[in-house]
């Protein structure tokens, strides 16, 4: 495909879509019937359904029966974490081998130029932005994933917590399983926004943000304590009536879900002249420019507060009038103080 026929590449090599970024129509006030039917399918496909399925394959063919998970043991809750690990890597893997490895399609599409394989770092481990970020995501990042799933389903065999069977309510857990997008993005707009202010992001997020130029690997690649908030959107799950399998599906949504914003590409070529949005565009500039977009469109919060950034030359312009604004009023307050 040519990628030029969607964006441009500037001197660098960084490639960018003409059209500029937009946040989901389902929020929109006054509504919008027909603007919400057309945008309706994006909201399912690709990834919302692929989550979804993940959580049900892993209900009917990895989760123990009840009877094992009453008990914490070692046997179960190491099974659990392999299988998270090993669907991770293969995922996860797929895409860094095709579009990072074998670089199936180029740089067609590639929003930064470079590549990081090609740029060793003091800033992470072994100098290796993949290694780093791999390495964290399978020793730190999927343990506390499996840890928060553990003790879901402990909590869901041993009674705990507000479990609604689906045979008794399937209308009310359908509405609560349309919801789960919604809470992730709200989730995550929250700790998000959270862990950017100044002492959380120097000891925290910085972390995550030294991938400048993210890659796949890059997706579950944080802090402890940045995890630990992520998976946290599981509770969620213990304060409303729910089901054990759309928490899971709650779970798969911010693991597996990861991956979509920091795949680094536009599109993902699946024939000559077929591509897949991956929808990555919204969160590629918060990596760039670090004080934008801190949710991901589903839900229009950095509108609402301001710090939306579309990637067009009128949303640089707001970013940068509003960083110098910051910065008149830290003068300020650092010249009153003086």
């Amino acid at each position: 495909m040519d990628d030029l026929k969607y964006g441009t590449r500037n001197k660098r090599g960084d490639w960018a879509p003409t059209e500029p970024a937009a946040t989901a129509p389902l929020f929109t006030f006054p509504p919008q019937p027909l603007k919400l039917l057309r945008w309706l399918p994006h909201y399912f496909l690709p990834f919302n359904v692929l989550w979804a399925a993940s959580a049900v394959a892993w209900w009917l063919w990895v989760i123990p029966d009840v009877e094992t998970m009453r008990s914490l043991a070692w046997g179960w809750v190491l099974w659990l974490y392999a299988v998270n690990a090993l669907a991770i890597f293969v995922f996860f893997g797929a895409v860094e081998l095709r579009l990072y490895v074998l670089r199936a399609q180029g740089n067609r599409f590639k929003y930064n130029g470079k590549w990081p394989s090609e740029q060793p770092s003091d800033v992470f481990w072994f100098r290796s932005q993949n290694l780093d970020n791999a390495l964290r995501g399978f020793l730190i990042g999927i343990p506390i994933w499996t840890l928060f799933e553990v003790m879901m389903l402990w909590a869901y065999a041993n009674g705990i917590g507000p479990w609604v069977a689906l045979a008794d309510h399937p209308w009310y857990l359908a509405m609560v399983a349309l919801l789960v997008p919604v809470i992730h993005e709200a989730h995550f707009f929250c700790i998000h926004r959270l862990i950017h202010t100044p002492f959380l992001y120097k000891w925290v997020h910085s972390i995550h943000h030294n991938s400048v130029n993210p890659s796949p690997w890059s997706s579950l690649s944080m802090h402890p304590v940045e995890h630990l908030a992520y998976f946290a959107t599981i509770f969620y799950h213990f304060l409303i009536p729910s089901n054990p399998l759309i928490a899971l599906y709650q779970l798969h949504t911010a693991g597996f879900g990861a991956i979509p914003g920091h795949i680094g590409f536009d599109k993902m070529e699946i024939g000559e002249n077929r591509a897949l949005d991956s929808h990555a565009y919204i969160h590629y500039l918060h990596h760039k420019f670090f004080e934008v977009n801190y949710g991901d469109g589903l839900i229009p919060l950095d509108k609402w507060f301001g710090t939306f950034h579309d990637g067009s030359k009128d949303g640089e312009a707001r970013m940068n009038a509003r960083f110098q604004a910051k910065k008149a009023r830290l003068n300020a307050k650092n010249g009153s103080a003086a």
